[in-house]
């Protein structure tokens, strides 16, 4: 089976949680340090399905790989290989596919819950899971649903969360975490939460972020097993 390719564009945004579930699984996978440098690849078809994790630029900075990003996401839907987006990578989809990112009318930052949308596809992607779920958020831009994709899911702060366009699922919230990944992110608060006058309800410290892990980050885990189990099934298997 070819490997998954897996794009990393910050050194402690990698793809934690989904790559133990691919190893699990039996599905390979490569990672692409586009943040070390590494060069967007040309063919597609080397890859059974793309993954694209976060970071904190914005897909609206004149960076050279995001359109080359963007245009290998476009190929890869051409020839039906899935992709799958986390936070910025769920952005990169976004733009590939017709939709546009700007900013969010307020920062998400630690645990929340989100709303499965009631529609079809989260029979699909979820099976009976349905109501609320526990997610981790990082961000203050936030993606369109592009023409033709379907919400999945949605909170109070962010009304995209999540979309899906056949085999493809884009993400505004983080499912792959890890309590080492959330640590490394903490020490990068600070500098998220300059500038605000008072911290908003969906953004929390880093004490309340490690807090919650030991009950939010089991659910969290269900969520995710079910979200990329949908996933892999659309793996190209030759």
């Amino acid at each position: 089976m070819k490997p998954v390719a897996i794009f990393r564009h910050s050194p402690i945004e990698g793809p934690g949680y989904f790559a133990t579930f691919l190893e699990a699984n039996g599905v390979p996978w490569e990672l692409i340090a586009v943040d070390a440098g590494e060069a967007i690849p040309a063919d597609v078809t080397r890859y059974s399905g793309l993954a694209f994790m976060g970071g904190p630029m914005s897909v609206n900075d004149p960076l050279p790989w995001i359109e080359k990003s963007c245009g290998l996401i476009r190929s890869a839907a051409d020839q039906d290989i899935p992709v799958i987006g986390h936070c910025l990578g769920g952005q990169l989809m976004a733009k590939a596919f017709g939709g546009h990112v700007k900013a969010n009318a307020v920062k998400e930052i630690g645990w929340g819950d989100v709303s499965v949308e009631d529609v079809d596809e989260a029979q699909r992607w979820l099976g009976d899971f349905a109501g609320k779920a526990s997610v981790f958020q990082w961000h203050g831009e936030t993606f369109s649903i592009p023409p033709g994709a379907t919400r999945l899911m949605r909170n109070e702060w962010c009304a995209a969360q999540m979309f899906v366009s056949g085999p493809h699922l884009a993400m505004q919230c983080h499912v792959e975490m890890t309590p080492e990944m959330i640590a490394a992110w903490c020490d990068s608060w600070e500098g998220e939460v300059v500038g605000l006058a008072a911290l908003p309800p969906p953004v929390q410290t880093p004490q309340q972020m490690k807090e919650e892990i030991a009950y939010r980050l089991p659910a969290m885990r269900e969520l995710a097993g079910r979200l990329y189990s949908a996933w892999i099934r659309g793996l190209k298997r030759n």
